[in-house]
């Protein structure tokens, strides 16, 4: 058997691979670059546009994002963060789009203000703080707040038709928020790609064993799904992007790093609207408090959506437990996941999340009209008829070994890198897709960063540093400390990207 080398291996065909590859090709386009995905396709799995909250995750009316304090303060640095990083990925696509490698952005990304609704005194009381905060941020400039019905009737007609005159409510808005098809963008990315002489996509291919050599490098084994035949390759650095399926992958490693991890798979489902003028009389993604005991993932949604260039409405998700890793997966992936040195941390969190297994479970059991009446909080005058339940993406929430024993359950993403530099794998869910391009550059900096400061020959001279900074302006420096630097890279992106037509 041959033994392929190459410089790269992608393990996952979704938008962090896909983001990764896309980067690592502009810094060095001499680099030999693999992308392995084991479905038919790629971006089919937690980047489908069905599997996908499809919302560009900036932290505008996403409210766990901004938790409160036990005196009542809102703490708003997670939303800073996500919001500056995701000005990072907004930045990269709109290179993307000036140097022809996507496409016109409404294939992709669409103008969808993003709204933050609740009702109740203290609910109302929480967002009046978290604008009042938000808002004296240059990131959050624009943020609109109002408690006046005849106003939220104008942003949001479905919400406010049959609702109580005087129920006590309020709502955040920011016209310039985004719906972004991470599914087309993907393929995109890949069909780019793919013009490179440097590039293979292997489709229905999956990693059979992960190995290191004396050399350094890692031996693959890959085998075909379809025709059962195997191949070896031989890479110098491999990345594992493969949502719910990086633990195992990570696991197979045997990495020092990849010890004490474990995963909490969790599911979902939307309420899918099947009516389509009542489709047209919504434009905006509407965001509310997640039901206590629930996962960040569930917080629920009335969500204006183009899936593959057709307008949707979604409500939800609803989330369920399973035990599978993959919505294409096996439910022997949890107990697969079983490890010595993460057994102890995966028993502690499940003992100490009882409640959230039985919210978990709970959700799994709601009849049509239980999902209806949920769907009415949002949508009062909403008809059982006019909706079917869709099955949504699976994510798997991180679980880390916490002290001698003990185990602590994560709902973000973190980044498990290998110390040599040689692999690195994303684990995780939130905020995901939407700050890909940030997370990508925290893996070329934490695994190639001896390549960063190199210089390169012709005809692409200068280091990695000064080509990242061509194609991200902010590269480099704070988002969140500089406001004229936000103000220029926004004003072009919003341009770019079609963002600023309300």
């Amino acid at each position: 058997m041959t033994t392929k080398e190459i410089d790269v291996l992608l393990v996952g065909g979704g938008v962090m691979s896909a983001t990764l590859g896309t980067i690592l090709n502009k810094l060095d386009p001499s680099l030999k670059l693999t992308m392995v995905e084991r479905l038919d396709q790629v971006a089919h799995e937690s980047t489908d546009g069905w599997n996908n909250a499809g919302t560009g995750h900036a932290g505008y009316c996403e409210l766990n994002y901004t938790p409160q304090d036990e005196n009542g303060d809102v703490e708003v640095n997670r939303a800073l963060a996500i919001n500056a990083n995701f000005e990072v990925s907004l930045q990269l696509w709109s290179a993307l789009i000036g140097s022809g490698d996507l496409p016109a952005p409404a294939q992709f990304i669409n103008t969808t203000p993003h709204i933050s609704f609740v009702w109740g005194e203290d609910n109302v009381e929480f967002l009046r703080k978290r604008w009042e905060k938000l808002s004296a941020h240059h990131l959050f400039a624009g943020m609109e707040y109002s408690e006046d019905h005849e106003v939220l009737s104008q942003w949001m007609p479905l919400v406010m038709k049959g609702r109580n005159p005087d129920d006590k409510i309020a709502a955040t808005r920011i016209p310039f928020g985004s719906d972004v098809d991470f599914g087309s963008l993907t393929r995109n990315l890949v069909s780019s790609l793919e013009k490179r002489d440097q590039f293979e996509l292997l489709l229905s291919n999956e990693v059979s064993e992960l190995k290191k050599s004396k050399s350094g490098k890692w031996i693959v084994k890959l085998k075909d799904r379809v025709s059962g035949k195997s191949q070896t390759i031989k890479a110098g650095f491999v990345f594992l992007g493969a949502g719910g399926g990086a633990l195992p992958l990570l696991q197979k490693s045997h990495i020092d790093e990849s010890k004490g991890y474990g995963g909490f798979p969790v599911s979902g489902q939307w309420l899918v609207c099947q009516d389509e003028d009542t489709i047209k009389q919504h434009h905006a993604k509407v965001y509310g408090k997640a039901a206590i005991g629930a996962p960040p993932m569930s917080v629920p949604h009335l969500d204006t959506r183009i899936i593959n260039g057709k307008p949707a409405l979604l409500f939800g998700p609803f989330a369920g437990f399973t035990t599978k890793f993959l919505k294409t997966g096996s439910k022997l992936d949890l107990f697969k996941s079983m490890r010595s040195n993460n057994l102890l941390p995966m028993m502690d969190v499940g003992i100490h999340n009882m409640d959230l297994t039985k919210y978990l479970i709970s959700e799994v059991m709601q009849s049509h009209e239980d999902r209806m009446e949920s769907l009415r909080e949002y949508f009062p005058n909403a008809q059982s008829k006019n909706w079917t339940l869709a099955q949504a993406g699976q994510r798997v929430q991180i679980i880390k070994k916490e002290g001698s024993a003990g185990g602590k359950l994560e709902f973000g993403t973190e980044l498990v890198a290998a110390k040599d530099g040689s692999l690195a794998a994303l684990l995780g869910a939130s905020p995901g897709a939407s700050v890909a391009a940030q997370a990508m550059i925290e893996v070329i900096e934490r695994c190639l960063a001896s390549r960063l400061d190199a210089r390169l020959d012709a005809p692409l001279e200068g280091s990695w540093k000064n080509r990242l900074k061509e194609w991200i302006p902010s590269y480099g420096e704070s988002l969140i400390d500089n406001r004229e630097l936000l103000m220029s890279t926004r004003e072009n992106t919003l341009s770019v990207l079609g963002l600023n037509k309300a």
